[in-house]
C-alpha cells in the first residue's frame, strides 16, 4: 500500500517511500487517513511545484518540482515543520497560511518576494504562490495546499531592464558637460539598490582616473583620484579592458539587498570608447549581496556599462559641439567687431580722398587736362565703390551685432520706388535689356526707414542687372489685404533649385553661374533680407534655371503703419543707388577702344572684367610703347587670341563666364598658344594662390595692388620670353671641353634673411617690337665637364638646346663685385624658389650690381631650383643646393638637386624654363646616377 501511494512520485517519492513517517508527527502510512493519501497523491503526479502542509506542525510533503525550489534544504524538509525549514521566509509565509487555514479561503501571490539560504547566502528570490486549505476526512481544515512557481528571473529581469531604460535617456539629452550627464546617470541608478548597491563613474583625466559622479550610497572610503594601481580594480579595468571582480573586504560597510546585508563584492565595468582605443573610463559598483555574480548579472553590468559610456560619449560630443559654436561665435563677433573698426578706420582716408578729388573734377578755375581728369575720374569713381562696400559692411555688422535699428518715416513708398527704379533705368537700357516699373499709389500712407529701403531696392536691381542679359527686370509694387509686396523679377539666367535655400546667406556665392562681373562682398542678398527684417517684414525668392528670378519683399501693413510717424526730410538720398549704378556701369564696357600703335610694337591682351582696370592697364602699357587690345572675360579673350596671338597676355583671376584659370588652361592646351606668355593679376594675397596660378600654366602671378614699376619690368621680361622663344636657334650644344677648376674661395655665411623687394623696378626703355633679339655668345666662365644626359633628363636638356647658347655681352657699367662664393640648401619644396630669391637679393644689394642683371639672374637661378622641384622624384636628400659664385665680372649658378628626372607631360612642357634660364646666360646640364647639376653663366663687361 505504500508502494502504491508514492509510486508515481519519481525520486522525490521514492525518498518519501523509504522514509519511517512514524518517527513523524503523521505516524505510520498505513495510518494515514483517506484524505491525506488523496492530497499526497495529487501532489507526487503534479509537474507543477507542489508543497503540502498538514497538521498543527505543518509536516512537508511535496513533489520533484518543488524540490528544485528549495536548493540544499531537499529532501531534510521533507517530513520536517515547514517553518524550521523556511525559517527565514516564514515572517512572510505566515499571514498567507495562516489566513487559508483560518478562512477557508485559497489565496494566491503572483510574485512573492521570500528570503531563501538555498544556495549558501541570503537569497533574494521571488514565487507566484497560491495557498489553498486542505481538509482531512471530516471536513476540516488540517492542512494547506500550496502550489507555487519561481519568478525570480522574470522579476529580477523586469526591473534591471527598468534600469537600463531610464539611463538611457540621459544619454540622449544635451546636457551641460559630462559632469552633469554623470551626475543624472548616477541619480537614475541611485534608485535601483536591489541591483547596484552603489556606483561610482571614474574618467580618464589624462594618466589619472579621476571621480566624476557617485551615488549617495557610495562610501566614503572609494577614492576622488586613483593615481596608481588601485584595491578596487579600478586602474586594471581601465587600463585592459576587462572586467575586475574584487572582494570589499571590510574596506566599506554598504548595506545592501532587501535585508540589509553588507556589500562583499565590488564589480569595476571598463566603459567602452566608440572605437578601438582605450575605455574612456570604468564604473565601479557594488554586487548586492542577494543575488550571485552569474553571467546573467554580469551581463547586466555590461549592459549598464555600455549606457553610461554612450551617455558620456554623447554628452562629450554635445561639449565639444557646443564648444566649436562658442568659439565659431566668437570668431563671427571678432570678425563683425573687425569689420565695424576697420571700415569706420577706412571712412576718415576715404572721405580724405574723395573730397579733394571730387574738388579738382569740380574745379573750374585750375581745370584738369583731360588726360589727367580721366585718372582723377577714375580714382573718384573707385574711391566712392571702396566707400559703398565699406557702408555695407558697417551696416551688416551691425546688423549681425544686433545693434541696427530701423528709423521709421513716412514717405511716399511708389514715388520713392520709382525714383530708385530710374537711376537704374539708363544702365538697364544700355545693356539692351527693358525696364518696366510698375508702382501705383498705395491705399494709405506708410513708414518705412528709407535708407533701408533704398538698399533693398539698390541691391535687388544691381543683382537682376548683374545676371541678366536679354529680356527685361520688372519692378512691382502692390498693395495686398495684410502687406505690402515689392517684386523684383528678371528674365536672366535663374537659380538652380539646390542653391535657393542658401542665396540669402552671406557671403555665399553661385559657383558657375554667368554674371556680367565677378565683383561683389556677397553680402547683399543677406543685407537685403536683413533690413526687411528689420522693416517688420520678410523676402522670398523664386527662381528656375533659364527661367528668370523673382525676388519678393513683403512688409506687413502693421509693421509700417505711418500712424503718429514724421515724415521724412525733403532730401535726395539716393547716392547708394547712384554708387550702384557707376559700377554697373563698368560692368557693360565690355569692348573699349583698343589701343593699336604703327609699327612692330610688342601686342598685349589685356583681360579684366573691371572697365576701370582695363584702361588704366591701358594707359600704363601704351605709355611704354606697347600695342594693347583688351577682353572683358576669358571666353571672349580666348576668342581673340586664337584669331590673332598677342606677344603676351595679361589677366585677371577672377572674371565671369570664363576665370583666369580656364583661360590659360585652354591655352596651355592649344599647339599655337602653349607657349604664349601669361601674367596673372589677382587681389587674392597669399602664396598658395600664387602658386595655384604657376601651377595653372601662368609664367608671372602678380597680387593686387601692385605697382606701374612691378607689373611694367615682369611685362618686358615676359616679352623677353616671347623674343627667346620665337627666335631661338636650334643648335646642338657645343661639346665639353677641359677646363680648369675655379679657385677655392672661403665659404661665406648664409646671408642675413631680408625682405624680398615687391620687384625690381626698371627704367623706361623703348618698346620692344617683335622678333627682336639679341646675338648670342659663348660663355667665359670655367665649365665642368659634362656626362652624357639620361633618358629620364631629356625634356630638359632638350629644352636647353632648343633655346640655343643664350649667354650675353652686356653692355653698361661693370659691376663692383667682390668675390663671391657660398652655397644654400633649400627644402626641395615649391618655398624653395621665393627663399633663393631672397638670399640673392641680400647677397647682391642695387648698389653692387645693375637692377636688370639682379632681376634676370634672380629670374634665372627661381626657375633652376622650380626645375629641381618640379622634376626630382626619389632624391636620396630631400634638398636643392645653390652656389652663388662672382669673381672679375663673371657669375655662375649652380643647382644641384639628388634624385632622378621626371619628365613633365608634353601639353604643360613648354620650355618656358630653359627660355628664361638662356634668357640670362649659358645654361649646362650635368646629369649623374645621384641627381642633375644646372650650371648658368654670366660675363658683364663693359
Amino acid at each position: 500500500m505504500t508502494d502504491d501511494l508514492f509510486a508515481s512520485g519519481g525520486e522525490t517519492g521514492r525518498l518519501m517511500g523509504a522514509l519511517d513517517w512514524s518517527r513523524t508527527d503523521l505516524g505510520p502510512v498505513a495510518g494515514w487517513p483517506q484524505s491525506l493519501r488523496a492530497a499526497v497523491r495529487i501532489v507526487l503526479s503534479s509537474r507543477y511545484p507542489m508543497l503540502l502542509l498538514w497538521g498543527p506542525r505543518f509536516t512537508q510533503l511535496y513533489n520533484d518540482a518543488y524540490s528544485a525550489l528549495i536548493g540544499d534544504r531537499h529532501p531534510a524538509a521533507l517530513g520536517h515543520d515547514v517553518r524550521i525549514t523556511l525559517a527565514e521566509g516564514w515572517d512572510v509565509l505566515a499571514p498567507l497560511i495562516n489566513d487559508a487555514m483560518a478562512t477557508g479561503v485559497a489565496s494566491w501571490v503572483p510574485a512573492l518576494r521570500l528570503l531563501l539560504n538555498r544556495s549558501g547566502y541570503r537569497e533574494e528570490a521571488y514565487f507566484s504562490v497560491s495557498h489553498a486549505p486542505a481538509r482531512d476526512d471530516d471536513g476540516v481544515t488540517v492542512g494547506v495546499l500550496t502550489v507555487c512557481s519561481e519568478v525570480t528571473d522574470q522579476v529580477v529581469g523586469e526591473r534591471r531592464l527598468r534600469l537600463l531604460r531610464e539611463v538611457s535617456v540621459p544619454a540622449g539629452t544635451a546636457l551641460d558637460d559630462v559632469g552633469q550627464t554623470c551626475a543624472r546617470l548616477c541619480d537614475v541608478i541611485g534608485e535601483h539598490p536591489l541591483d547596484v548597491p552603489f556606483a561610482a563613474v571614474y574618467l580618464r583625466d589624462g594618466a589619472i582616473l579621476r571621480r566624476v559622479a557617485a551615488t549617495a550610497a557610495t562610501p566614503p572610503a572609494l577614492p576622488a583620484e586613483i593615481h596608481d594601481q588601485d584595491h578596487w580594480g579600478v586602474r586594471a579595468a581601465a587600463a585592459t579592458g576587462t572586467v575586475q571582480v574584487t572582494p570589499a573586504g571590510g574596506r566599506i560597510a554598504v548595506p545592501a539587498g532587501p535585508w540589509d546585508d553588507p556589500v562583499e563584492v565590488t564589480l569595476a565595468q571598463p566603459l567602452p570608447s566608440a572605437g578601438p582605443g582605450e575605455p574612456v573610463g570604468v564604473l565601479l559598483a557594488g554586487v548586492s549581496p542577494s543575488r550571485a555574480l552569474d553571467e546573467t548579472y554580469r551581463s547586466f553590468f555590461a549592459l549598464l556599462g555600455q549606457q553610461v559610456a554612450v551617455a558620456v560619449r554623447t554628452a562629450r560630443a554635445y561639449q565639444e559641439e557646443r564648444a566649436r559654436a562658442a568659439a565659431l561665435a566668437e570668431l563671427d563677433r571678432v570678425k563683425t567687431d573687425f569689420f565695424t573698426n576697420v571700415s569706420h578706420e577706412f571712412r576718415t582716408p576715404l572721405t580724405l580722398m574723395l573730397g579733394p578729388l571730387a574738388d579738382a573734377l569740380a574745379d573750374e578755375t585750375a581745370p584738369l587736362d583731360p588726360v589727367q581728369r580721366e585718372r582723377v575720374d577714375t580714382a573718384w569713381r573707385n574711391a566712392g565703390r571702396m566707400l559703398g562696400l565699406v557702408n555695407d559692411l558697417l551696416t551688416f555688422s551691425s546688423v549681425e551685432a544686433g545693434r541696427a535699428r530701423a528709423t521709421p518715416a513716412g514717405v511716399d513708398l511708389p514715388a520713392f520706388t520709382r525714383e530708385l527704379a530710374a537711376v537704374f533705368r539708363a544702365a538697364i537700357e544700355r545693356a539692351g535689356l527693358r525696364l518696366v516699373v510698375d508702382c501705383p499709389p498705395l491705399p494709405r500712407p506708410v513708414a518705412v526707414d528709407p535708407e533701408h529701403w533704398e538698399r533693398i531696392v539698390t541691391n535687388l536691381l544691381s543683382n537682376a542687372l548683374k545676371f541678366t542679359f536679354v529680356g527685361e527686370i520688372r519692378v512691382t509694387l502692390r498693395a495686398g489685404a495684410d502687406a505690402v509686396h515689392l517684386s523684383v523679377a528678371d528674365t536672366g539666367i535663374g537659380v538652380d533649385p539646390a542653391e535657393l535655400p542658401h542665396l540669402f546667406d552671406r557671403f555665399h556665392r553661385v559657383h558657375g553661374a554667368r554674371s556680367r562681373s565677378h565683383e561683389g562682398t556677397g553680402i547683399g542678398l543677406a543685407l537685403v533680407r536683413e533690413l526687411t527684417r528689420l522693416q517688420g517684414g520678410d523676402v522670398t525668392v523664386d527662381s528656375a534655371p533659364g527661367e528668370g528670378t523673382t525676388f519678393t519683399v513683403t512688409l506687413p501693413w502693421s509693421a509700417i503703419d505711418a500712424t503718429g510717424v514724421p515724415d521724412a526730410p525733403a532730401t535726395d538720398p539716393m547716392t547708394t543707388a547712384r554708387a550702384a549704378v557707376r559700377e554697373a556701369t563698368g560692368w557693360l564696357d565690355d569692348h573699349p577702344a583698343d589701343t593699336h600703335l604703327p609699327g612692330p610694337a610688342a601686342e598685349i591682351l589685356v583681360v579684366d572684367d573691371n572697365a576701370d582696370m582695363r584702361a588704366y592697364l591701358t594707359r600704363l602699357l601704351t605709355a611704354q610703347g606697347w600695342s594693347v587690345r583688351t577682353a572683358g572675360d576669358g571666353e571672349a579673350a580666348l576668342r581673340s587670341i586664337l584669331a590673332d596671338p598677342p606677344d603676351l597676355v595679361i589677366t585677371d583671376v577672377m572674371m565671369p563666364r570664363s576665370d583666369g584659370f580656364a583661360l590659360v588652361r585652354a591655352l596651355r592646351q592649344e599647339e599655337a598658344t602653349r607657349r604664349l606668355p601669361i601674367v596673372m593679376l589677382s587681389a587674392r594675397a597669399g602664396g598658395e594662390s600664387g602658386a595655384e596660378g604657376l601651377d595653372a600654366g601662368a609664367d608671372d602671378y602678380i597680387v593686387k595692388p601692385f605697382t606701374a614699376a612691378d607689373l611694367i619690368a615682369r611685362v618686358r621680361t615676359g616679352l623677353r620670353l616671347s623674343r627667346a622663344d620665337e627666335h631661338a636657334p636650334a643648335v646642338q650644344p657645343p661639346a665639353a671641353q677641359p677646363a680648369p677648376a675655379a679657385a677655392d674661395a672661403p665659404p661665406s655665411a648664409e646671408p642675413r634673411g631680408a625682405a624680398e623687394s615687391p620687384v625690381a623696378t626698371t627704367s623706361p626703355s623703348p618698346a620692344e617690337p617683335r622678333g627682336a633679339a639679341g646675338p648670342p655668345s659663348s660663355a667665359e666662365l670655367p665649365a665642368s665637364p659634362e656626362s652624357t644626359v639620361p633618358a629620364g633628363a631629356a625634356p630638359v636638356a632638350e629644352g636647353l638646346e632648343a633655346a640655343g647658347s643664350g649667354g650675353r655681352h652686356r653692355a653698361g657699367r661693370e659691376p663692383d663685385l667682390p668675390e663671391v662664393d657660398v652655397v644654400w640648401t633649400y627644402p626641395l619644396e615649391p618655398s624653395a624658389a621665393a627663399a633663393v630669391r631672397r638670399d640673392l637679393r641680400a647677397m647682391l644689394p642695387d648698389d653692387k650690381i645693375d637692377p636688370d642683371l639682379l632681376y634676370d639672374l634672380q629670374i634665372a637661378t627661381t626657375e633652376a631650383v622650380n626645375n629641381a622641384v618640379e622634376h626630382t622624384q626619389a632624391p636620396s636628400r630631400p634638398h636643392v643646393e645653390v652656389r652663388l659664385r662672382a669673381r672679375d665680372g663673371l657669375i655662375r649658378i649652380e643647382v644641384q638637386d639628388f634624385g632622378t628626372w621626371r619628365a613633365r607631360p608634353p601639353a604643360l612642357d613648354r620650355g618656358r624654363g630653359a627660355v628664361l634660364m638662356n634668357a640670362f646666360g649659358d645654361v649646362r646640364v650635368t646629369p649623374s646616377p645621384t641627381g642633375t647639376l644646372v650650371t648658368i653663366e654670366r660675363r658683364w663687361i663693359t
